[in-house]
């Protein structure tokens, strides 16, 4: 089974959003194999449907300073930022292709980023009862999905080169006695985002069972286009 991988760029998170949901009604339809897209967003803080509005500390002069936009979404799980320096990965995938277990597909995608890691030689792991990815009690990566029709959305965040500071002005995932870290205060170094997703990418095909096909943006959209062009000729 392949799977498509896309690296985005930098995006504005309502036009990866909306690309998402293009994604997921063709899978769910079958017309397209599952995908994974790579970004990093512009400044924002997504609430999840259950996310306590209250989490989110920043004022509104604060939020405009840099930009910063916020958006309540439908995936689990509470208050996470998104920015520059940090790989976001969207897997639309179809579990019943693989494990119809939402559970299950979580670890995996921990799993997934655990590998990525300890091909830089950081040691990582989970926290009993709480989803994310863990580096001596600081959460370096975020999760959150929906899946429907056993289709999933929306995927995880790791913090890469990212300014930790942006996590001080929410509680992150409504946890209040957790810190955050990222690559490059581990490593005390920048790394390259391709790089980092490029290994992402392979853990991802190891855990899941697939083989990537990279596609760039264009290449992407043109394929939704045509798909979107043939299931109307057959309508």
């Amino acid at each position: 089974m392949q799977i498509v991988v896309s690296n985005l760029g930098r995006t504005r998170y309502a036009e990866t959003w909306e690309l998402q949901c293009r994604l997921f009604d063709l899978r769910v339809q079958g017309l397209i194999d599952d995908t994974l897209l790579f970004t990093e967003h512009e400044h924002v803080y997504t609430l999840g449907k259950g996310g306590d509005s209250n989490h989110l500390l920043a004022s509104d002069d604060e939020l405009g300073r840099d930009g910063t936009e916020v958006f309540r979404i439908d995936r689990g799980g509470d208050i996470t930022y998104h920015g520059p320096g940090q790989v976001v990965g969207y897997p639309i995938i179809d579990l019943s292709k693989h494990d119809p277990d939402i559970h299950k597909y979580l670890r995996n995608i921990e799993e997934v980023i655990i590998r990525t890691l300890g091909t830089y030689g950081i040691e990582s792991g989970r926290e009993e009862g709480m989803t994310g990815v863990w580096v001596k009690g600081e959460k370096i990566a975020a999760i959150g999905v929906k899946v429907s029709r056993w289709v999933t959305m929306h995927g995880f965040a790791l913090n890469v080169n990212t300014d930790l500071r942006k996590f001080e002005r929410i509680i992150p995932c409504g946890i209040f006695h957790k810190g955050v870290t990222s690559l490059q205060r581990i490593l005390d170094k920048e790394l390259p985002l391709e790089e980092v997703e490029s290994r992402i990418s392979e853990s991802f095909s190891a855990v899941f069972g697939c083989t990537p096909v990279d596609v760039t943006p264009e290449q992407l959209r043109h394929r939704i286009d045509s798909v979107r062009i043939g299931s109307s000729t057959h309508e």
